[in-house]
């Protein structure tokens, strides 16, 4: 009998390991197309409970009423981007419908825009921001000096013909009740540059001029709360990128950490000096009145949570507030985090040969996102000509070109601050490494996405320079010096063309090498595979954030 025992014990274990196996198996046959697009959003609680311990008991009455504030701005982008919310009412799968929460539609925004709902085609170019069968010689011929204003939209009258009407009125339902929480929260702030903020911003969004209420954004410089909130970025408009759609950031300030990080905005002009161009290309002066701070994110609301998550800030985007008190650039290091930890790493454990491995980390991963948002306030801004601005000649191209150029000197400035003594607790080998595996992980948003193409741009561009190769079993090996002359090479390209203004060029450029080759969609595939989520989404809200 005793004799017998291990064979049964070992015919057990064959039985259950087949049975677990078999189990494994029919789960993953199980799995529909949506459960897996759904699950490749990996949840990040947004909280922050020892800072929000540092708070005044006022300051922690404030959170809930920004985070109402911020869900009217969510119904609001919604409408913008897709009508009528009610589609999710409509569908029966519950992952789709999940999807679509994601995706603020039926159009997956990771994935160039393609539908996933049946019954719906193509995502119109210009979302609802303009009629649906609107054409460009239309747009064009349409005479109103209010058309391409960020804070209109275009509608057709009975007879069919085109009229503008602003923000503040299609949208002066929701804006009321914004505006009533606004003057709760004014009665409880105790921060002056706070609250003036806040006064000027009620007045923004009833009058769709939000100039003085940036400008009172830039000078609010103490407070431990940071409220970001109204129509900001075009990215969603593809047919002109001329319209702002509504979002919002409720943010608590990590004052050590944004401590550490004041001397670098003083060192901007003469960073701007050291760029790999010609004297013509960096005559423009950046501000130093800007600031560089480190937040938290207590809850995102439209635009910056549709699809990939924002993890750096750099606003306001009025050239005119640039121009006289610089820009603000916000670094959400608990987003930041997340995204390192749940994406980036596990990328290059994947795709980084292991004898370079050690040279991805957070830090250079922090650093690197830190700077591509300074970056955004350097390069060029009017053409060398004299003959406009760079955003109006490039038109279309202009924010893939940006977004292309942000990357490109992020790195450019943090291999300078190593080399100047200035970054300590990085190598310029952990700047490239973790800068080329980040190229990776963000050429997964898609060609729809502005961040994809330029990400792809950046991407190509290394590879044909040899920055890197691939070894036989197809990781990434680096080489340090040619990526060091293609950082150099490429930031002068795209400056360039950017000073110039050659639309033509930037659109053909980014034409032919904006895209993903076989190669790459080789290693995308590598990487998809082994389920390594494609960005995350958010467990947030005031039960959350324990201040029910």
């Amino acid at each position: 009998m005793k004799k017998l025992l291990p064979i049964v014990t070992f015919i057990l274990g064959i039985v259950l390991c087949f049975s677990a196996c078999n189990s494994k198996k029919i789960e993953m046959i199980e799995k529909s197309e949506m459960q897996i697009k759904v699950e490749e959003f990996a949840y990040v609680d947004l909280v922050a409970p020892e800072l929000i311990a540092q708070l005044s008991e006022k300051e922690k009455q404030l959170i809930p009423i920004f985070i109402k504030i911020a869900e009217i701005m969510d119904q609001l982008f919604w409408k913008q981007t897709f009508g009528d919310k009610t589609i999710l009412d409509t569908i029966s799968d519950t992952f789709m419908a999940d999807f679509a929460n994601i995706n603020y539609g039926p159009w997956e925004r990771l994935k160039d825009n393609q539908s996933f709902v049946p019954g719906f085609g193509a995502k119109p170019l210009g979302c609802q921001y303009y009629p649906e069968d609107i054409t460009k010689e239309e747009f064009e011929a349409f005479y109103d000096k209010n058309k391409s204003s960020l804070y209109t939209i275009l509608k057709r009258n009975a007879d069919g013909s085109l009229k503008t009407v602003w923000y503040k009125d299609e949208f002066k339902e929701d804006l009321d009740k914004v505006c009533a929480l606004i003057d709760e929260a004014i009665a409880l702030t105790e921060d002056s540059g706070l609250r003036y903020y806040l006064l000027e911003r009620k007045k923004a969004f009833q009058t769709d001029d939000y100039f003085k209420s940036d400008m009172a954004w830039m000078d609010m410089k103490e407070s431990k709360l940071d409220f970001i909130v109204g129509p900001i970025e075009n990215y969603d408009d593809k047919f002109q990128e001329a319209k702002a759609s509504y979002e919002a950031f409720v943010l608590i300030k990590d004052e050590v950490r944004s401590k550490n990080l004041e001397k670098f905005i003083l060192m901007l002009p003469q960073l701007q000096k050291e760029l790999p161009c010609e004297p013509k290309y960096k005559k423009f002066v950046p501000g130093t009145s800007s600031d560089l701070n480190v937040y938290n994110a207590l809850y995102y609301g439209g635009d910056c949570n549709a699809g990939s998550k924002t993890i750096a800030i750099n606003l306001p985007n009025d050239d005119r507030v640039a121009a006289a008190k610089g820009t603000r650039r916000l670094q959400l290091r608990n987003s930041m985090q997340a995204k390192f930890d749940k994406i980036l790493m596990p990328i290059g454990q994947l795709i980084i040969t292991p004898e370079q491995l050690g040279n991805l980390n957070f830090d250079a991963f922090f650093w690197n996102v830190t700077f591509h948002e300074v970056a955004h306030g350097l390069g060029v801004k009017d053409l060398v000509n004299g003959k406009g601005t760079v955003d109006k000649a490039l038109g279309t191209e202009k924010t893939s070109w940006e977004e292309a150029k942000a990357d490109i000197l992020g790195l450019f400035m943090v291999i300078k601050l190593i080399d100047m003594g200035e970054i300590t607790n990085i190598t310029e080998e952990d700047a490239i490494t973790t800068y080329i595996a980040g190229i990776l992980r963000s050429v997964r948003f898609g060609a729809a996405s502005s961040h994809g193409k330029a990400n792809m741009m950046c991407f190509n561009y290394f590879e044909k320079a040899g920055a890197f190769t691939r070894n036989e079993v197809g990781q990434y090996v680096i080489d340090y010096d040619k990526a060091y002359q293609a950082m150099n090479d490429w930031a002068k390209l795209i400056i360039e063309t950017q000073g110039n203004g050659d639309f033509e060029f930037a659109k053909q450029y980014r034409s032919e090498n904006g895209g993903i080759t076989e190669t790459l969609q080789a290693d995308l595939d590598k990487v998809n595979n082994a389920g390594i989520p494609r960005d995350i989404r958010f467990n947030q809200g005031i039960r959350i954030l324990g201040l029910e």
